[in-house]
């Protein structure tokens, strides 16, 4: 029986290899945002679907790895061709730095105070 606590942790692994978000991730298996959202929350269990998407396109993934956590991560017996995911596209967002320019604190009496950086 998949155990879906390690599925999850073997799942992050393959996100923390390839530097991918999880928005990315979805984008890359074609799943919905939300669905990866649900289930690295633990929300969700993962559909036989969802592993086949995997599996396809990540080819240095095994199967019995990603299942039950036997073998290894990533295979090693692949030869360089087989390798080189081709349908992997990963986009790269520059990083904005994001500064506070103000937190307005509403009280139940219907009034506010507004903090500005000054």
């Amino acid at each position: 029986m998949l155990d879906t606590t390690t599925f999850i942790t073997r799942l992050k692994t393959i996100l923390n290899h390839h530097e991918l978000s999880s928005a990315s991730f979805a984008d890359l298996i074609d799943v919905q945002r939300s669905s990866i959202s649900h289930l690295l929350n633990g929300r969700n269990k993962p559909s036989l679907e969802f592993i086949m998407k995997i599996n396809d396109t990540f080819k240095e993934v095994d199967l019995q790895w990603l299942l039950y956590g036997e073998g290894e991560y990533p295979k090693k017996n692949l030869d360089k061709k087989s390798n080189e995911c081709s349908n992997i596209k990963v986009v790269t967002r520059p990083i904005q730095k994001k500064e506070v320019e103000r937190i307005v604190i509403f009280y139940t009496d219907g009034t506010f105070k507004n903090y500005e950086e000054q």
